[in-house]
């Protein structure tokens, strides 16, 4: 695995820890994130599946929830992790959930953990994205 700063592989330790505790039964695509907040907490989240499949929780998501209940309201950094060699990216729809708290420039570091990691940002991820500032126009 490439070198993780001690930041990286604290987040990695985190993402990795929860994702030890999905709840992915139809998938078993157990996936885990953890948020460096602007509080400089760490919190972290896992998917949360259900028989009813669009009603279950990405792991982002999950952890975005779980830092604005700590006091959190910006993400600094995430890491997300899964299984297989494959990096694991964020959804879509989470990808706008992370928009909401992030900048352009905010890191993602995603690893399918029999891999290498992804290093990237979230503008990378999500180019030309809407946010809450476009609201806001007067």
């Amino acid at each position: 695995m490439a070198t993780l700063s001690p930041q990286d592989k604290t987040l990695f330790d985190a993402a990795e820890a929860v994702r030890a505790r999905a709840y992915a039964p139809y998938s078993n695509f157990h996936v885990g994130a953890a948020i460096l907040a602007d509080d400089g907490n760490i919190y972290s989240g896992c998917n949360v599946e259900n028989a009813a499949y669009p009603v279950g929780n990405c792991a982002e998501p999950s952890a975005i929830a779980a830092m604005l209940a700590g006091g959190g309201k910006r993400i600094e950094k995430i890491f997300v992790t899964g299984p297989g060699t494959t990096p694991v990216t964020p959804c879509g729809g989470c990808r706008q959930r992370i928009r909401e708290f992030a900048s352009e420039t905010t890191p993602i570091i995603c690893l399918g953990v029999e891999g290498e990691p992804l290093f990237t940002t979230l503008g990378e991820l999500l180019p030309h994205s809407f946010g809450p500032e476009f609201l806001n126009r007067a």
